[in-house]
């Protein structure tokens, strides 16, 4: 199968006060006291209209700072390793991240948001507004993960980039 390429750029920047990954939370539900903003840039700001009306909204970002993907990988949730795709561990094949976070205002270009799981200078690729009805389903299973209690609240160092 051939694939075309594929390319993305950022809309925006998301600021928050996470600068590394130790300490951030693992989940947007971890993140209550962690408020943040995103800077959408000029060309972006007109497909802002109406967000205003959504309690949350999906970013949807470039894990910038991760590490080099890894197929198996042992999440901060567990102690196991599992498959990549069995898991929201950042150091995928292609590092893209989503987060539901609370959308407090919306200023020009900036979002003010709360319960970010984020690094700061995240670059976004797109916002998607959540839609209960659409984003939310009755579930019976969730593999692995119904058999490990709640875990840590916030990351370590295992999946962030060192070096350049």
């Amino acid at each position: 199968m051939r694939v075309r390429a594929m390319t993305l750029r950022p809309i925006g920047t998301i600021r928050t006060a996470f600068t590394r990954a130790t300490g951030t939370p693992i989940q947007p539900y971890r993140a209550g006291g962690s408020f943040g903003s995103v800077e959408i840039f000029s060309p972006f700001v007109e497909g802002l209209k109406d967000l205003e009306g959504f309690e949350r909204i999906w970013l949807v970002y470039w894990f910038h700072r991760a590490a080099e993907a890894k197929m198996r990988v042992i999440p901060y949730s567990d102690t196991v390793e599992h498959g990549i795709f069995a898991t929201r561990a950042p150091a995928r094949p292609n590092p893209i991240g989503m987060s539901s976070v609370r959308l407090i205002a919306v200023e020009g270009n900036v979002l003010r948001v709360a319960e970010v799981d984020i690094l700061d200078g995240t670059p976004l690729l797109d916002i998607k507004p959540n839609i209960p009805r659409y984003d939310t389903y009755p579930i019976g299973r969730c593999g692995w993960f119904d058999g490990v209690a709640d875990g840590p609240v916030s990351a370590d160092a295992r999946f962030e980039r060192t070096g350049g």
